[in-house]
């Protein structure tokens, strides 16, 4: 709920900076390796969140005590961030690298364009908010 929250405390009005918000879906395993790797790379803030869901994995039968049951929303965790449009091809470049198991079920990345973003405790706006 807190991160709901915090995510409603940030404005978004048009003023042609450019801006990227980069959504990554990734195993839960990979969650420290991928987010040490954006620190180090100088990305100043995130949200992580844990979320189930399902692409072409599709899911998985599992056996517990005996009975079978279908799994179908697999575990995961999606990692949010919104950084300089000319920092965006690096930043997925190295979720790619990161988080890549070479395995159906490695995750996704969305690129979503952000208008703008206001740092409510200073008023500042754009990329000197992030």
């Amino acid at each position: 709920m807190k991160a709901s929250m915090e995510r409603e405390a940030i404005i978004f009005i048009s003023r042609g900076d450019t801006m990227k918000k980069i959504e990554a879906i990734v195993r839960v395993f990979k969650l420290e390796e991928v987010t040490s790797a954006l620190s180090n790379m100088g990305v100043k803030g995130m949200t992580v969140t844990e979320v189930k869901g399902f692409g072409r994995q599709g899911g998985y039968l599992e056996v517990y005590r005996g009975t079978t049951r279908e799994v179908r929303f697999i575990p995961k965790v999606k990692i949010e961030t919104v950084i300089d449009d000319d920092l965006v091809e690096e930043v997925v470049a190295l979720l790619i690298k990161v988080a890549r198991t070479g395995e159906v079920g490695d995750g996704k990345i969305f690129i979503i364009p952000v208008d703008d973003a206001v740092r409510i405790r200073t008023s500042e706006r754009g990329a000197d908010a992030l």
